[in-house]
């Protein structure tokens, strides 16, 4: 993975409510859903969603977080926000059908109901209005709430290709994702500067060039896009001039960090193995809660990764409570990406979508485009007045490549060689400038 930082190897686990994700639904132009039993209990999207399926789509997507964390964890430092890729990927699963709705719900943990058992997915409509409700609350300003939250959606389709008004309307609708014509056929590489131009001013410059050189071509027919920014102070920040270097004992081998420090309450829970720490922006809504191994416990970040669930991290959260703490936190800056995470949304379980099985007919009629790239990339900076994060997700689908038949008609004058095949030698050569 291709992450990089001012200073030091950062190897805290690190879960921050920006970080946390929230599902979307699948979407449609009918009232259908991947499973009958779903579609009978849903009905026509509503602009609020009841307040059981929000918390629903909640809890699906930490899962879903913590499935695509455990892919993508490798030696190095890692930064990514599920929210971005879970929505990208939901706007995407509005078109889809079949069995290629169902891997996409399945992995994105959309919420179920029925009998124990035999749970059936709700209906696309719910799923949808529910992430419709979660996102508007999510957008915030520091003049309402004390910090920035910001949301942007996109799609950027060929030029002449026929899509469905429905599903154009449905994702604009509860996505806010606005319909840019492009024309990848003909200016592939400009389009691609465009989409990422978009990017840059939605993640106020903090990601560039989040598709690479090569990652839309002739064929690219849609490119579904998500951008999330954040920026929060702390509530209590810290001093600058309390900030001095330290040692930070990366995996890696030890750096020279700069090392900020307070002493004040915060939120906090400890058992045998880790130290919980919660630290609040303004406007007391979202927090950084910082998992940090023991030094003096056997377990490393490495096995706490692999036990870690979202009901032991929901566990530790209910057991929080404040302590005056002595904070000593690393001043760092990260971006990691761009990556391509198909392979490991393959790995998931969404496959379907990346190939000729691909069923996007809730997008065209025409059943004949796939995903042929999920492209993400991330950034935090943290220092002593709080954070600022940055995401973007692209979603990048292509008609399937159909060999059109080829026709030689001699109708008309042309030229002509007898050869060797052997050698190549042209032993005659003639022209048919006129017949009959």
């Amino acid at each position: 993975m291709n992450a990089t930082t001012s200073r030091g190897v950062v190897s805290l686990l690190v879960l921050a409510a920006l970080a946390v994700p929230v599902t979307a639904g699948c979407g449609g132009e009918e009232p259908a859903a991947v499973s009958e039993a779903g579609a009978a209990a849903g009905g026509v999207a509503t602009a609020k969603a009841a307040s059981e399926d929000v918390a629903a789509l909640v809890d699906g997507g930490n899962q879903f977080a913590f499935d695509l964390y455990g892919r993508l964890a490798g030696d190095g430092n890692l930064f990514f926000s599920p929210y971005s890729i879970s929505t990208a990927l939901a706007m995407t699963a509005a078109g889809a059908r079949g069995n290629t709705e169902h891997e996409m719900a399945t992995v994105l943990h959309f919420p179920t109901e029925g009998v124990e058992g035999e749970p059936s997915f709700i209906s696309r409509e719910r799923v949808i209005a529910s992430f419709g409700s979660l996102q508007e609350g999510l957008v915030a300003s520091r003049e309402t709430r004390g910090y920035e939250l910001h949301i942007a959606n996109s799609l950027w389709g060929q030029e002449g290709y026929p899509f469905k008004e429905s599903f154009l309307d449905l994702v604009g609708k509860h996505f806010g994702g606005g319909f840019n014509i492009a024309d990848f056929r003909r200016n592939a590489d400009a389009e691609r500067v465009r989409i990422n131009q978009w990017v840059e001013e939605a993640t106020r410059e903090k990601i560039e060039d989040l598709i690479p050189a090569g990652g839309v071509d002739s064929l690219t027919t849609l490119v579904l896009t998500n951008a999330v920014y954040f920026k929060g102070q702390w509530l209590s920040r810290f001093d600058e001039e309390r900030t001095s270097d330290a040692t930070f004992h990366g995996t890696g081998g030890d750096a020279t960090v700069p090392m900020m420090y307070q002493k004040s309450d915060f939120q906090y829970f400890e058992n045998e193995d880790v130290q919980v720490l919660e630290m609040p922006y303004e406007g007391e809504e979202i927090s950084m809660l910082v998992v940090l191994p023991r030094p003096e416990s056997l377990v490393n970040l490495r096995v706490i990764e692999s036990r870690l669930t979202p009901e032991m991290l929901s566990d530790w959260s209910g057991r929080l409570r404040e302590q005056e703490l002595k904070v000593y936190f690393p001043r760092f800056e990260m971006t990691w990406g761009t990556e391509d995470i198909s392979k490991h949304l393959a790995a998931l379980g969404i496959r379907d979508a990346f190939g000729e099985k691909a069923d996007f007919s809730g997008m065209t009629d025409l059943r004949d485009l796939f995903i042929t790239s999920v492209f993400h990339k991330a950034f935090v900076a943290v220092n002593e007045e709080g954070t600022e994060a940055a995401a973007a997700t692209a979603v990048v689908m292509a008609r399937l490549a159909i060999m059109e038949e080829t026709i030689f008609r001699a109708d008309h004058p042309f030229l002509f060689v007898i050869r060797d095949d052997a050698t190549g030698s042209i032993l005659f050569m003639g022209r048919v400038a006129d017949l009959g």
